[in-house]
């Protein structure tokens, strides 16, 4: 396992070859992108610099969209970030409703990181909404501000400024529409 100094670094190495066949909506972009942003908004827009949280954010998708699972993460990073990815996981076995239920339920559960790492998600979607068709933007707006309410009765103290910044972000957006 890593070293605190040297865990974002395997992270980041670690999402790029996970996601390396992706790309993002647009068709172009590699989807492994968006991790490296959430990741930078983490630690420059919201000034977090806790290298396992960095971590959490690099990898945030990697359960979710790829083989990897919690054991996978575990193994390589440990308990904390790898529990913190798998929150920010949702099942996709589950039926769209349920599913986004629950996500919801535990995003309101969530520590601060998983918060902290979900925030930088919304804040970079909105970002890259503009190569998004019009409904598609539209449908993000929608999700971004039903994930804020889920966080809004329980924003931990950590990541009161994010959220702020966030919800402007996705007011922005939402103001184009």
């Amino acid at each position: 396992m890593p070293t605190d100094n040297d865990i974002l670094l395997e992270a980041v190495s670690f999402a790029a070859r996970a996601h390396r066949h992706q790309l993002r909506k647009d068709g172009q972009t590699p989807y492994v992108a968006h991790p490296f942003r959430v990741c930078l908004v983490v630690r420059h827009v919201f000034g977090i610099a806790d290298p396992k949280v960095l971590a959490a954010a690099v990898l945030h998708d990697t359960i979710e969209d790829t083989p990897t699972d919690y054991d996978d993460l575990a193994e390589r990073f440990g308990p904390d970030v790898a529990g913190w990815a798998a929150d920010l996981t949702k099942d996709m076995r589950m039926p769209e409703a349920e599913r986004e239920e629950a996500y919801h339920a535990r995003l309101a559960a969530a520590p601060w990181q998983v918060a902290a790492c979900k925030l930088a998600d919304i804040f970079d979607n909105m970002t890259d909404s503009k190569n998004l068709t019009a409904a598609g933007r539209e449908r993000q707006v929608r999700r971004s501000r039903e994930y804020l309410d889920a966080l809004r009765g329980k924003v931990p103290t950590e990541v009161a400024a994010a959220f702020a910044l966030t919800e402007a972000k996705v007011n922005e957006v939402a103001a184009t529409l």
